[in-house]
């Protein structure tokens, strides 16, 4: 099993910023990608952004380009979500998830994490 543990989820206000971290463990060699996906009040879950353990590019959901930046250290194997220009409709509890390809990450993920509330205030 691959264990995802998510860290600093918070209240910001409007304009602001977190950083959002995301501790790998376990099998964590099964995977190959790391990303994360977003779940606001009585919506579905989406994608948000994904990259690659090793070397290769980042995917963004259409709402985050340009405001939110991942990252991953690979010998540590935790993923970032720096996330700037912070707007009250990113309020939502973001999870880290993982799975063996994009493909997969950006559909059906086989791993994640318990998620972690980010609330934007106006």
């Amino acid at each position: 099993q691959v264990q995802l543990v998510e860290s600093g989820g918070g209240l910001v206000q409007a304009g602001g910023s977190l950083r959002l971290s995301c501790a790998a463990s376990g099998r964590t060699f099964v995977t190959d990608v790391v990303g994360w996906y977003r779940q606001a009040p009585v919506k579905e879950r989406t994608f948000v952004a994904g990259i690659r353990w090793s070397v290769g590019g980042t995917y963004y959901a259409d709402s985050v380009k340009g405001r939110f930046t991942i990252s991953r250290d690979n010998a540590k194997k935790t993923a970032y979500l720096q996330m700037n220009s912070l707007k009250p409709e990113d309020t939502a509890v973001y999870y880290c998830v993982a799975a063996s390809g994009m493909g997969s990450l950006r559909s059906t993920p086989g791993y994640w994490g318990q998620g972690t509330q980010v609330t934007v205030s106006s």
